[in-house]
């Protein structure tokens, strides 16, 4: 019997590919390059994250043998300690991790153009119609996509030094599912034919979109298992999460996912997103309709930065008029920021002076159309500082109207208070819902 599905009945192709604990793993290749023969980082408890010295923070990444201890990632480095007092603590190095991020997706993109990389450490890439280029790689053991997935995989570890997983499907969501099964420097099939042998068993919070609180609700009406969603009552998973949530759900459950990769990805030089509006913003509207449009973009921002635990330095405002000119506004910070709060705070500072300063565009008699919110100069918080202030700002500028920076009005919260709330918030909303805490305006 093959271990592997039929493949001559698909057409696509689509690998999801997840560098095995990518921050320590590269921290460990770091370490040994300068220290050559000291020991490997991967093979002891060890783990990225915090304050080495001051042993504050919280864990970005851990070690396999860490991992059996019970540490996890996003606890506290206190906590950790805890577990696991011969925890060998690293500081995370962003220029390191970018240049093994980059040389990873480089590999990548030798083996087909169609590579979406989903973040510093994950990419899907789509082998569809490769076949006959890898044709002498297939062995009857090993045919293709497995041979090219081997081989992707094995020139990553002997290049590059790390190990990776490999997912293969005929869809993004099995895809990554199956880069998820057992690590590392393991290749996984998930094909439509192996959904309820292989997905159907796991618990419902495996289930990737699938978060605590989702899950709990889910565990609630007796739902345990992805099967037991894939088979329930449209009705009744529409009841307990509402339709947009049922209907993921029940068609993800199923193995019902897209083929379509974004091989545009975002410049890892910058994190920002933007809006265009319902309907023009102008001098009137402005103090009512600006408040939601910037905490959302500045929520999302936010959510992405510490997706790939990075922070930045300068803060962007841009906005599109309604002649479709673009104008834009930033300031430079003293210390580098994740968090949404303070994203927001400045994006409101900037948008401000932009738009209602004295040479700002509504004067001019502009109305807005789009606005968006950016973040550039990243680096890994590792230079971060602390003054009277936090985050004083050192200068803004604008191309639409040269503005001077000025201190914030009233001091910010220190960054080990701001953790400890980013913290505190994200375990709430994990177990009881996004919508458990409102913020202020």
């Amino acid at each position: 019997m093959s271990l592997y599905p039929t493949f001559d009945q698909y057409d696509n192709f689509i690998f999801h590919i997840d560098v095995n604990s990518a921050f320590l793993s590269w921290s460990a290749l770091k370490a040994l390059k300068e220290e050559p023969g000291s020991v490997d980082l991967r093979t002891i408890p060890s783990a990225v994250g915090g304050d080495v010295k001051k042993r504050h923070g919280i864990i970005t990444a851990k070690s396999i043998p860490a991992k059996k201890y019970g540490i996890v990632t996003g606890e506290p480095v206190v906590k950790a300690l805890q577990k696991c007092p011969q925890l060998v603590l690293v500081q995370g190095d962003f220029v390191t991790y970018h240049y093994y991020s980059e040389a990873f997706i480089n590999i990548l993109c030798k083996y087909s153009p169609l590579v979406e990389q989903v973040s510093i450490d994950e990419a899907f890439v789509d082998v569809s119609g490769t076949k006959e280029l890898y044709k002498d790689l297939e062995t009857p053991e090993k045919p293709f996509p497995i041979c090219l997935a081997e081989k992707i995989k094995n020139e990553v570890r002997d290049t590059l030094g790390f190990t990776v997983n490999v997912g293969i499907s005929s869809n993004k969501l099995l895809a990554k599912m199956a880069s998820d099964f057992q690590k590392p420097d393991r290749i996984h099939t998930l094909f439509p034919e192996e959904i309820q042998s292989k997905m159907w068993p796991l618990p419902i919070g495996d289930l990737f979109g699938c978060g605590k609180a989702t899950a709990s609700r889910l565990l609630s009406v007796g739902i345990k298992t992805i099967g037991d969603a894939a088979t329930a009552d449209p009705m009744l998973l529409t009841s307990v999460l509402g339709e947009n949530a049922a209907a993921y759900i029940l068609s993800s459950a199923n193995g019902i996912g897209s083929t379509n990769l974004n091989v545009t990805y975002e410049d890892a030089k910058s994190y920002s997103n933007e809006t265009t509006l319902h309907s023009d913003l102008t001098a009137d509207s402005y103090d009512k309709d600006i408040v939601p449009v910037l905490k959302s973009l500045s929520a999302s921002v936010s959510r992405r930065l510490k997706r790939d635990h990075v922070f930045g330095r300068t803060v962007t405002v841009s906005v599109k008029t309604g002649n479709f000119k673009r104008h834009s506004s930033q300031m430079q910070l003293e210390s580098s920021i994740d968090d949404e709060q303070r994203l927001y705070r400045y994006s409101k500072e900037l948008a401000d002076k932009l738009l209602l300063g004295d040479n700002g565009l509504f004067i001019k008699g502009e109305v807005i159309r789009l606005v968006g919110v950016g973040v550039t100069k990243l680096d890994d918080g590792s230079y971060q500082q602390l003054n009277l202030f936090d985050d004083g700002i050192l200068n803004a500028s604008s191309t639409a109207s040269p503005v001077q920076g000025q201190l914030p009005s009233r001091p910010l919260p220190s960054r080990e208070k701001q953790q400890k709330l980013d913290a505190m918030t994200e375990k709430l909303q994990l177990e009881f819902g996004k919508d458990i805490i409102k913020k202020g305006m």
